[in-house]
């Protein structure tokens, strides 16, 4: 499966602190992945090293998702997410050929400010088969982040 890099970006009329928090808490998080997939929510921490679990529980209950870690966390800098495998009915996969072929992709947030305005400009390896829907959904996303922070 070849990995193609997608680029998105958005100014935000707030702190990269406020943004920072309307990005990874749990509450609003929810929220703004919506727009990849209702229900999306995570488990684990955002801390350097931390796994953590990005989730998704389909109409008959199966949880799926992908298994990852914090690569890299620089508080109100830069946040380097490294998947690692699948999570296919909650158990995490790593063996399947599909795991296989998305293990190391990146996922990487960068923050910046300049007099109250942030910008956010995310990096992610993503698939080909994928790719389309995913850049129909980051605008979408950070559409809702943006609301969400400068509410």
């Amino acid at each position: 499966m070849a990995m193609i890099k997608l680029n998105f970006s958005i100014t935000i009329n707030a702190s990269k602190e406020r943004v920072w928090q309307a990005m990874f808490a749990d509450k609003t998080y929810r929220e703004w992945t919506s727009a990849f997939m209702p229900g999306s929510y995570f488990e684990g921490s955002w801390e350097t090293g931390s796994p953590i679990r990005f989730l998704m529980q389909d109409e008959l209950g199966n949880v799926g998702g992908m298994l990852s870690r914090i690569a890299e966390s620089k508080l109100f800098e830069f946040m380097g997410i490294e998947h690692l495998g699948m999570v296919n009915a909650g158990v995490d996969d790593t063996e399947s050929d599909a795991a296989k072929a998305f293990a190391g992709a990146r996922e990487d947030y960068y923050f910046s400010e300049k007099n109250g305005v942030t910008t956010i400009r995310v990096e992610q390896d993503m698939s080909e088969e994928y790719a389309p829907m995913m850049q129909e959904a980051w605008p979408k996303a950070l559409n809702i982040l943006k609301a969400l922070s400068e509410a």
